[in-house]
């Protein structure tokens, strides 16, 4: 069978080594790709948010499975697109439509749909240009930290903690006026919640569900969760503190309710639920909804996830789910992203990329990157490469990742040292 991938990240270089290793998968394609994704996979010069041009591509290549990474797309309707296409209907499809994308699209449906279905979250408040005053108002009510979160895609980028009200009035005020576009026309003002975050990704028919391996990732540009937000600066699985009794909690109290909403609000969703969470003293709330895997996590669960990724996409297309069986590799793994300097602010591309053949006893997976006209890997993005590693403990993985992480170099080249600090 032929399979199209959409997207052009790590996540998606870390789905295509696990999509071209099934037996399932007869042709491989991914749309747009990157210089890694190109040992796996045939890239094709398509953007995911094209869709007559997606269209094109699974005629003329004979797809009959496609797996969307990227949010973009299906907050865009790309699922819909094919549902409502006498051509597209019958291809098999992972992602959610709009709307049920819309539990990633806005951070405001998201809220209250966890508040219909009794989901623990933080407490919060939502305002727009038309209620700005009621919103500055309503900060000098808030205890510090500040949470305000753009209602809309914001690449990640979109959440900002502030530790003075004043400086809150300020950024509410420039989130308002376009600071992240269309995404920031509304913004969510949260209770802040104190803990240590995790990662748990679901992959569902609608009905049943399967859950995939666990992860913490960090957000944050600068050491010891400093600076702003970025995409992800690396990732762990399995975060130790998630027992067994955290993760019991969350399929009672998250993951059954998320479902029992899905399917009350007869939304059609095949596809990921990432759902990322907080401890707040070992008891389980929800930050967020996404709905594809996360990035750069997707790099340490793919690594440890060992049943044939296909095989369960085909599964959670065709609704068999249920009879799915989930196979994870005991052993720990730790992923460091290496960025472009200036990220997650203006950064140049085009820098030469050295050192990646040196890597030895870790996967390097690509984000940012391209060949160019001379045939060199250089960097095309702010997140650039991801070096994951495998080992007894996180410890032993971190290590093994950091000691590869060295050998790559490009100019302006960053990462994080202090990836697991707080475990």
């Amino acid at each position: 069978m032929n399979v199209l991938l959409l997207g052009g990240g790590g996540r998606e270089h870390a789905m295509a080594w696990r999509l071209s290793e099934s037996l399932l998968c007869e042709k491989l394609f991914v749309a747009p790709g990157n210089a890694g994704t190109s040992h796996y996979a045939t890239n094709l010069d398509v953007n995911p948010n094209d869709f007559p041009a997606v269209k094109d591509a699974v005629i003329t290549h004979n797809v009959r499975l496609v797996v969307c990474g990227p949010e973009e797309p299906l907050v865009r309707g790309v699922k819909d697109f094919f549902k409502n296409d006498p051509t597209l209907k019958d291809i098999r499809f992972i992602g959610p439509d709009a709307e049920a994308a819309q539990l990633e699209g806005s951070k405001a449906y998201a809220k209250e749909f966890m508040a219909e279905f009794d989901i623990p979250t933080a407490g919060y408040r939502r305002f727009n240009n038309d209620s700005l005053e009621d919103g500055l108002a309503y900060l000098h009510t808030c205890a510090t930290p500040i949470v305000l979160k753009a209602d809309g895609l914001a690449a990640g980028k979109g959440v900002v903690i502030l530790n003075d009200c004043g400086e809150a009035k300020d950024e509410l005020k420039a989130m308002l006026d376009g600071k992240f576009g269309d995404a920031g026309s509304e913004v969510v003002v949260e209770d802040f919640l104190e803990g240590i975050e995790f990662s748990v990704f679901v992959m569902t028919d609608g009905v049943n569900y399967r859950v995939l391996p666990v992860a913490k990732d960090y957000k944050r540009i600068g050491v010891g969760d400093t600076g702003p937000n970025t995409g992800g600066m690396g990732s762990v699985s399995h975060p130790p503190f998630v027992d067994a009794d955290m993760m019991a909690k969350v399929e009672q109290r998250v993951i059954k309710p998320t479902l029992e909403g899905i399917q009350k609000r007869n939304l059609d969703y095949k596809g990921f639920i990432f759902i990322g969470l907080i401890s707040v003293e070992n008891e389980p709330y929800v930050i967020e909804y996404n709905c594809r895997m996360g990035d750069p996590e997707t790099q340490s669960v793919m690594a440890r996830l060992s049943s044939d990724f296909m095989q369960l996409c085909l599964e959670t297309a065709d609704e068999k789910l249920g009879s799915a069986v989930v196979e994870i590799d005991e052993r720990q793994v730790a992923t460091i992203v290496l960025v472009s300097g200036g990220y997650p602010g203006p950064y140049e591309k085009g820098k030469v990329i050295l050192g990646i053949d040196d890597v030895e006893s870790s996967m390097v997976f690509h984000a940012g990157t391209k060949v160019n006209e001379n045939g060199e890997v250089v960097t095309n993005g702010g997140r650039v490469l991801a070096v994951t590693s495998y080992g007894e403990t996180f410890e032993e993985a971190l290590a093994l990742s950091y000691e590869n992480a060295r050998k790559i170099t490009f100019v302006g080249s960053n990462y994080r040292g202090d990836i697991g600090f707080d475990l």
